[in-house]
């Protein structure tokens, strides 16, 4: 097999691995395929701020630090600044470490560039045709975002979906690929075992269901604990503090590789969504441990949880109660398995691996 050389960028904004306390998908999803394409052989180029850290992976800083730790040193608090400013300042923050791999790319370092903000890269890669470039959406595809895509399509230029939902929003974009995001299964350890309690991980806001776990807690008279950031805001105040009690908890942000004990004992995760998510890796952790999922079959739901075999998928909180009682007839090795056929870090590399052997130079 052909050994490539890869760029890979996500964001200036964050170290790899993400600092405590912040939650971003697509650095723990780019990170763990970097390593295991590298493994394989491949040079991977990584384009992260400084103290960053990738297995296997030549790391670049271009001696940019961090924007979120270094915001206010550099550019003074942001109350002296308006939002627009903010915003333009973590745009060209970003761009800088994209002009670099674009610079590079044009002499014919790179069989391949993978770049994960999209948005900031468009004018980059239109520009360089002779690389291919790669860019996996983790967003869902607004109206809006397809339609600067369809500006800036260029033959260089591939999209990946995360999910063929993803897809619904801009059907008419010319895609290269669906690939799954992949997690690491070493850092999932299955079990046959569990507790007497459900679980609930991710943001603590409306669109995640929050309120609705826990309605169908009550509904069964199960205990419930809830794993997510830093409680703030109206939601929080309205309708989750007043909802806690001995049953219902809130055990706090959990970090990503310790919220895995949390999967492995729970018999349950809830995942009660109320909007269309690209991809729920909160699923595909919690089968990997052997736990059933029932969740809302929204987004890409029904591509990741298989119904009435690693757990259900619900319409409303009633439905929800209701695969809590069957509970019994869902195999803990069925969600294991399921995990490690389409959404491992093995699965995800073979996708973009196949893809980037056939879209680079021969």
């Amino acid at each position: 097999m052909r050994k490539l050389r890869i760029a890979t960028f996500v964001t200036s904004h964050f170290t790899i691995p993400g600092p405590k306390g912040i939650i971003y998908a697509p650095l723990d999803v780019a990170s763990e395929l970097c390593s295991e394409l590298a493994r394989r052989g491949h040079y991977v180029d990584f384009f992260a701020p400084a103290g960053s850290r990738v297995a296997g992976c030549n790391m670049i800083d271009l001696e940019m630090p961090p924007l979120n730790r270094n915001f206010k040193k550099l550019f003074g608090t942001a109350g002296e600044l308006n939002e627009s400013d903010i915003q333009k300042i973590y745009n060209l923050w970003d761009q800088y470490f994209l002009s670099e791999i674009y610079k590079r790319a044009i002499s014919g370092k790179y069989d391949v560039v993978h770049i994960h903000p999209i948005d900031r890269a468009l004018p980059f890669s239109r520009m360089v045709a002779d690389t291919p470039t790669v860019y996996t959406l983790h967003d869902p595809i607004d109206k809006w975002r397809a339609d600067f895509f369809d500006i800036y399509r260029s033959g260089n230029q591939h999209l990946v979906s995360i999910s063929d939902a993803q897809r619904k929003g801009a059907p008419g974009l010319k895609y290269s690929a669906t690939i799954y995001n992949g997690i690491n299964m070493k850092q999932f350890r299955f079990s046959k075992d569990h507790d007497d309690y459900l679980l609930f991980a991710g943001r603590l806001i409306d669109q995640k269901g929050v309120f609705e776990a826990i309605q169908a807690a009550r509904l069964t008279g199960s205990k419930l604990y809830i794993a997510g950031s830093p409680p703030s805001g109206e939601y929080w105040d309205r309708k989750i503090k007043p909802n806690l009690s001995a049953k219902i908890k809130y055990l706090g942000n959990i970090p990503r590789k310790k919220l895995a004990f949390y999967y492995r004992n729970a018999k349950a995760v809830l995942f009660p969504i109320k909007w269309e998510e690209p991809f729920g890796l909160v699923m595909a952790e919690a089968m990997a441990c052997g736990t059933p999922v029932i969740a809302f079959g929204r987004g890409s739901v029904p591509e990741i949880v298989e119904n009435g075999v690693t757990g259900f998928i619900a319409g409303n909180v009633k439905e929800m109660a209701e695969g809590i009682r069957k509970l019994n007839r869902i195999s803990r090795a069925a969600c294991r398995a399921r995990v490690d056929d389409k959404f491992s870090v093995m699965k995800m590399a073979d996708g973009y691996e196949k893809l980037f052997l056939k879209i680079s130079k021969k």
